[in-house]
């Protein structure tokens, strides 16, 4: 569910959608999601001075807490 959510997003704030990249590596209580996108998209991505990225982190804080599981958002270069 988290995963999905992560990849709607970013999908519908890049140019390449189809580059866009979510794994998930679960742990006992916090599970990882990392997002890789193409080169070009990567500022769209964090946006300026990292606002996007921390939107997308709030989101998925917000999302991982109904689920009552911490999540942290790696975006992978």
């Amino acid at each position: 569910m988290l995963k999905d959510l992560i990849e709607y997003v970013a999908k519908s704030l890049v140019d390449n959608p189809d580059q866009v990249h979510v794994s998930e590596i679960e742990g006992e209580q916090t599970s990882v999601i990392e997002l890789k996108v193409a080169k070009e998209d990567l500022g769209k991505v964090i946006g300026k001075q990292g606002r996007t990225a921390r939107a997308m982190r709030t989101i998925l804080g917000a999302a991982s807490t109904k689920a009552r599981k911490r999540s942290v958002l790696e975006i992978l270069e």
